[in-house]
């Protein structure tokens, strides 16, 4: 199993990326807050990974921090949440905003994020409150935190269209991924386009 990579970070197109290791160009998958805190193309990177070998295909997902690989395990393990919609809930709100919707029995905010419906809401609060007691969470926003260290990224081609399939890839329905955009800051970066855009979603 492969549990990290330090190397140079060769592309960024949401939610995807790729890291040359020695040679070797590594694509992992990653949520939108580690795609945040990552620096820019060319520059080194070290990322905590999680391996999912599937019939078909060997899958590898990133995380900037290792308590955001830690929750994602976590929440693969709950019924009918798979490795995609754990991605979209790590990618909607940052780690400590998740663990208070649980501890708080707040469902309702968690039914804003893609692919999560009450019923998925009701079970991630139950199924995930007794993993958390031993869990601190952060003084600072896990967002703003990871992004105080995170270096430019190199422009896009067209940051809008970059943004909008990011938000479809991570189960946004096309309309909505376009509304969530609409009348949004054109001189923002892809990564800054939907992290506005996920923020205005989950203020609702």
């Amino acid at each position: 199993m492969i549990g990290r990579l330090r190397g140079t970070l060769l592309e960024k197109q949401p939610p995807w990326i790729v890291v040359d290791v020695g040679g070797v160009g590594y694509e992992l998958e990653t949520s939108m807050t580690t795609l945040l805190a990552l620096p820019a193309v060319g520059e080194e990177v070290q990322l905590h990974t999680h391996m999912a070998v599937r019939e078909d295909a060997h899958l590898l997902y990133g995380f900037a921090r290792g308590e955001e690989r830690q929750l994602f395990r976590a929440l693969i393990k709950v019924n009918g949440v798979g490795p995609k919609l754990a991605l979209a809930i790590l990618s909607g709100m940052d780690q400590e905003a998740f663990i208070r919707c649980v501890m708080e029995d707040d469902s309702k905010a968690l039914t804003r994020l893609p692919g999560v419906g009450k019923k998925t809401a009701d079970r991630l609060v139950v199924e995930m409150r007794d993993r958390f007691p031993h869990w601190q969470l952060e003084q600072e926003n896990g967002l703003h935190a990871l992004e105080l260290g995170a270096s430019p990224a190199a422009p896009a081609a067209d940051p809008f269209a970059d943004a909008e399939s990011a938000l479809v890839a991570l189960g946004y329905k096309p309309t909505e991924a376009s509304r969530m955009l609409s009348g949004l800051d054109d001189s923002l970066s892809t990564e800054g386009l939907i992290k506005a855009a996920l923020t205005r979603k989950m203020a609702g």
